[in-house]
């Protein structure tokens, strides 16, 4: 019977050879093709700055995740490609290395670059140690992923906050620990003294979920990732993996509460897959 439905040249051992190279395609193209295909989500933040000075763009990258499956060469791609849209702020929101990744002596050399062009902050990730890497063979402390930060002159905002002045503009950074790390206390970060008057305060914390603890604070836009933007999205079902509890928030740009949320796909992946769902550098243009 499921012969007579094939056309007439097509005999069931060649339907089924066909098959075959459909599924072995798909499985080199979600796992080598797809997974190195960088691109770049642009977006603009209307954020009411005020007129002096051109618009401030701001390159956010997050989940890098060096691993067995994301190298440090394909990370440094990232890198010079997020150089090359001319950003005049950083910010990587977390998990620089998946689980227990020990390989850490060439990496501050690999994201050195991003200091050395724009002043750069940093959140930590999940992945970055703590009690929630910990009990999944990765590292009981955050210790070697801030040395790294550390060597390559990031600045890491660990529950703390700090207000730069770029381009004429007065912007306050402020950096979470991590929500499923149990390392998030707004509390403390938003403690700190504040000017009496800013531009725009800009938020980065790894998990977007964390949004609901940050609702009682006073902040403009806040940038996250943590979701690889589903990593595997599905047709008609869109992203069922994506690991927040809040499944309108899973990459792209959103206006919540009268504020501005960015959650970017990343630049790694887990296990080394991803499916209509490339990797980015994120590019947002605040005016």
């Amino acid at each position: 019977m499921g012969v007579k439905c094939l056309p007439k040249n097509l005999t069931r051992r060649k339907f089924l050879a066909t098959l075959g190279l459909a599924v072995a395609g798909s499985g080199l193209y979600v796992r080598v093709i797809e997974p190195r295909w960088l691109t770049i989500g642009r977006h603009t933040v209307k954020l009411g700055l005020k007129d002096s000075g051109p618009p401030l763009r701001i390159l956010h990258l997050s989940d890098l995740h060096a691993s067995q499956v994301v190298s440090l060469s394909f990370i440094g791609e990232a890198v010079q490609l997020g150089l090359s849209l001319k950003p005049g702020l950083i910010c990587l929101t977390g998990d620089f290395i998946t689980r227990g990744y020990k390989t850490l002596d060439g990496y501050a050399e690999v994201l050195k670059p991003l200091a050395a062009n724009a002043p750069t902050f940093a959140c930590l990730g999940n992945h970055d140690g703590g009690v929630w890497a910990a009990r999944r063979r990765g590292h009981a402390d955050t210790n070697r992923v801030r040395e790294m930060l550390a060597k390559a002159g990031v600045t890491l905002l660990h529950n703390a906050a700090k207000t730069i002045r770029i381009r004429e503009r007065d912007l306050r950074l402020v950096g979470l620990g991590d929500l499923w790390a149990g390392e998030l206390q707004p509390m403390l970060a938003f403690d700190s003294p504040q000017p009496t008057t800013t531009d725009a305060t800009i938020v980065l914390s790894h998990n977007p979920d964390s949004k609901e603890a940050l609702k009682p604070y006073p902040w403009d836009l806040l940038l996250s990732g943590h979701t690889h933007g589903g990593q595997m999205r599905l047709p008609f079902i869109g992203a069922p993996f994506a690991p927040v509890r809040d499944k309108r928030f899973v990459e792209g740009l959103y206006r919540w509460s009268d504020r501005w949320i960015h959650v970017t796909r990343g630049v790694g992946n887990l296990y080394g897959v991803r499916f209509n769902c490339p990797p980015e550098v994120g590019l947002l243009t605040l005016v």
